[in-house]
């Protein structure tokens, strides 16, 4: 099991970069990181890329509705060579609200679109012809009645340092994790309880993998969360820190009857919680959504206590098919986040 973190932006952007130096040298092996609708990643990616010699670097995620599908795949292969074959690409079709809202695109075909780009990132690595693609959202070139009618097939200039760069879906909806395990190399979900993964998702990747191309291997999976380790209480209390980002995903990411990540701690077994804490979000009692999150939601989506606790937890996320632990180290007293990455790494054997 690879041990991974999400890059924090807390104290600045040069600090945290350097933070994951340290944590290199720890054992880390994969940083994730964010885009939303803060600064582009591909900039801070390129930095990370430079300040690093060994640990991989993922993007978590690129919204696939913010740039062309060509676009990506030419910044991922950038990103590739600036990191000597480090990079993952990680997709997601993020929600309306920051698509349609700040980017003043309609969020439309979804799915199709997340295939299709899928689909195109990798002719353009292949680098075999140029590049041609006729789909229900791309056609490559522009069809002439769409444009000037001067649109020509072509390959990318340079050539990717890897013709295959591992491609990760954030997904959540049924179909989406579905397509997720048919086409990508890894699958990024959130609010994972190992111990319930098979009830959420079980049929879901079941019938993306019947389908699954034997070429692109078992699909990748990561997950995780905070990660405190001692046998003291203020370390059981660092789940705490999850309740704000729990209640804002499961109350207010989406309206009502539209936010999959309410439908997913549904599904975990959490009903009456989820929609409690979604009417408490929406109707802007947000302090109150958060003390709704259960304990019991907190401690299955994070990895604090006592070492012996710290690897059960470990090995209910291999059980479930976890392949990269995602972390996000908390450290209590003289701890430093180097010596949890070191310790976990450690107890993931």
């Amino acid at each position: 099991m690879k041990i991974t973190t999400m890059l924090s932006y807390a104290g600045g952007f040069r600090e945290s970069a350097a933070q994951v130096a340290e944590l290199e040298r720890g054992g880390l092996d994969l940083v994730w990181v964010a885009e939303a609708y803060g600064f582009d990643s591909p900039s801070l990616m390129g930095y990370l890329a430079a300040l690093t010699e060994r640990v991989e670097i993922g993007a978590a995620i690129l919204p696939i509705y913010t740039r062309t599908p060509t676009l990506i795949a030419m910044t991922a292969a950038g990103i590739d060579a600036l990191s000597d074959g480090r990079f993952h690409l990680g997709l997601g079709a993020s929600g309306p609200q920051v698509i349609e809202g700040f980017h003043g695109v309609p969020y439309t075909k979804p799915l199709a679109r997340t295939r299709e780009t899928i689909d195109i990132c990798r002719l353009t690595w292949a680098r075999e012809a140029p590049l041609t693609y006729d789909g229900s959202v791309f056609t490559l070139p522009l069809p002439p009645e769409q444009g000037t009618g001067l649109g020509k097939a072509l390959k990318i200039i340079g050539h990717p340092v890897r013709p295959s760069i591992p491609i990760w879906v954030a997904s959540l909806g049924e179909k989406n994790v579905e397509m997720t395990a048919e086409v990508a190399d890894g699958w990024i979900p959130m609010i994972f309880v190992p111990e319930r993964a098979k009830e959420v998702w079980g049929p879901a990747l079941a019938a993306g993998a019947a389908r699954r191309d034997p070429s692109l291997g078992p699909l990748q999976i990561t997950a995780g969360g905070l990660l405190a380790i001692g046998d003291s209480a203020e370390v059981r209390e660092v789940r705490e820190l999850s309740r704000a980002m729990l209640a804002l995903y499961i109350g207010g990411m989406g309206a009502k009857g539209k936010n999959f990540y309410n439908e997913v701690a549904i599904r975990a077994g959490f009903a009456q919680e989820a929609e409690k804490i979604q009417d408490l979000y929406l109707a802007g009692h947000k302090q109150d959504a958060a003390a709704a999150v259960p304990a019991e939601l907190l401690e299955l989506t994070s990895l604090c206590g006592t070492e012996d606790y710290v690897a059960e937890r470990i090995a209910a996320y291999a059980e479930a098919g976890v392949t990269h632990l995602q972390v996000a180290p908390v450290p209590v007293g003289d701890q430093r986040a180097v010596d949890l990455i070191e310790t976990v790494k450690r107890l993931a054997g």
